[in-house]
């Protein structure tokens, strides 16, 4: 596929993939869901990727949804491409691609994040912003809700109080109070951010297994709705069985016996447990 709103870079087993609407403020469309889903199918594929931060070009990094379409934008049975009974939301279409991701995501939010434009960052991993940006959950000021998933990951990323303040409000802040509310793990001047970013990148593809950063990724994640935690110890167990026999725990023992770095071997495209993927499928209804 040929990116038109988004820019796909590897190096050294960090893919960087920018939004690209600068002029737009990297307002979200659906051109842009489409090439962020290619995109992230493409960093799956490739076991060169051990790490993809995501950042805007420009001032903003998503201004959110493209309102070009005036008081219709929300309106599916408004689009041309529009289908009978009820249509996905395109944001949680991006979002659930990204929770099923095999690779670690760093958000590296360099200036405005409102509407899906934050709620695009819920299920990254780790989420890191400039000391200019902006962030807003922006829903109820335009008569609408919450999408992207978000009602399931906001609340599990800065708890139901923050989030429901922060929706019932609609109003936008900084980045300080981001990071007071857990939102952002880390604030920084915007000339540190991609450093900040591209450093915690390398300490993961430098040090790590990457079947064991894929299998944390999904036990994390997976596991947020789980009733009671010996479903952590099943899956765990498992885990532990699995990869305590293989070549990865060999290596990550022997290296460190040797004071020597780790020379993992495994790929994610061909070497993940056989019990992997233990979850089930989930179709939209």
């Amino acid at each position: 596929m040929d990116y038109k709103t988004i820019l796909y870079d590897v190096e050294d087993g960090v893919l960087t993939l920018t939004l690209n609407r600068p002029d737009a403020l990297n307002a979200f469309n659906r051109d842009m869901l489409y090439e962020m889903c290619d995109a992230f199918d493409r960093a799956d594929a490739d076991d060169d990727v051990r790490a993809i931060i995501v950042t805007g070009s420009g001032r903003a990094f998503c201004a959110g949804a493209d309102l070009a379409s005036g008081g219709d934008t929300f309106n599916a049975e408004a689009r041309e491409d529009r289908e009978s009974g009820l249509q996905r939301d395109g944001g949680g279409i991006l979002t659930l691609r990204i929770f099923e991701c095999h690779k670690p995501i760093i958000a590296a939010i360099n200036g405005a994040a409102v509407g899906v434009g934050v709620t695009m960052t819920l299920p990254m991993d780790i989420r890191i912003a400039a000391d200019g940006a902006k962030f807003g959950f922006v829903f109820a000021r335009r008569g609408i809700v919450p999408e992207a998933c978000s009602s399931y990951f906001l609340p599990r990323v800065v708890g139901i109080n923050q989030a429901l303040e922060w929706c019932y409000t609609g109003r936008v802040f900084k980045a300080d109070e981001a990071k007071e509310g857990g939102l952002v793990r880390s604030v920084h001047s915007g000339d540190e951010l991609m450093d900040v970013a591209r450093g915690i990148a390398r300490e993961i593809a430098d040090n790590t297994s990457a079947i064991s950063v894929t299998m944390i990724r999904h036990m994390m994640w997976k596991t947020l709705g789980a009733d009671h935690p010996m479903e952590g110890h099943k899956l765990d167990s498992r885990g532990i069985y699995y990869l305590g026999k293989s070549p990865e725990a060999r290596e990550g023992v022997e290296s460190f016996l040797e004071k020597r770095p780790a020379r993992f071997p495994g790929k994610v495209s061909k070497d993940m447990p056989e019990f992997f993927p233990w979850w089930e499928d989930r179709e939209f209804s």
